[in-house]
């Protein structure tokens, strides 16, 4: 990511909450209405800050209540052209700022993190990859797990031989096509086996794998 931002293939700028706070000690947060543990960023300084800064973008909110991202989400969102994405804390946020402001909110899995900064780095990252030149080797991304619905094949590397355990010898065959089905053959067996709600949508996409 730190050579896609000093190469330009785009831009990230950090907002400071606590420059919008309404008190000289940048409180942003409070306790919520109705009781109950932990604290709430407040709508004043979020709103105020979304409108110096994110005017016309796409705003995300992290948020394990959200959408879940998968990969074909992630494409659509790299077709945006400016995303603001706000970063929760605690409780998270007010409502309200939700209502007025928030396009999108999205969860990046069944798992609760500290912030929503751990979110956005994730979110970024994943956008990223899809920016022509942001991987040194544009066939990475096309490889990858989720692409057509399909957990990533094994990769393996030298030695062929390592404490007993041998390298398919189809990979040392120099036989592209039997390569590139044999890689597919194990995709699939992988996606069957550890994400099969996955595997339902390839099946239903695609018409290819076997009926389990």
């Amino acid at each position: 990511m730190g050579k896609a931002l000093e190469k330009g293939l785009f831009s990230i700028d950090l907002i400071q909450l606590r420059d919008y706070a309404e008190d000289a000690y940048g409180h942003c947060d409070d306790y919520p209405y109705g009781g109950g543990s932990g604290m709430v960023l407040m709508p004043g300084p979020l709103s105020r800050a979304i409108e110096d800064h994110a005017k016309g973008a796409t705003v995300i909110y992290p948020s394990p209540g959200g959408k879940l991202l998968t990969q074909d989400m992630v494409k659509e969102l790299a077709a945006i052209e400016d995303i603001c994405i706000i970063c929760g804390h605690y409780e998270g946020v007010d409502q309200r700022v939700i209502d007025r402001y928030v396009d999108i909110e999205l969860s990046i899995g069944d798992y609760v993190v500290s912030g929503g900064e751990y979110a956005a780095l994730v979110i970024i990252d994943a956008i990223g990859r899809q920016v022509p030149g942001f991987m040194s080797n544009p066939q990475s991304i096309v490889e990858e797990s989720f692409e057509d619905h399909l957990l990533e094949y094994p990769q393996y590397t030298r030695p062929s031989e390592f404490e007993g355990m041998d390298v398919p010898d189809v990979l040392l065959s120099g036989n592209h096509e039997k390569i590139r089905q044999w890689r597919l053959e194990k995709s699939i067996e992988k996606t069957r086996q550890v994400r099969p709600d996955i595997y339902s949508t390839y099946r239903k996409r695609t018409g290819r794998g076997e009926k389990k």
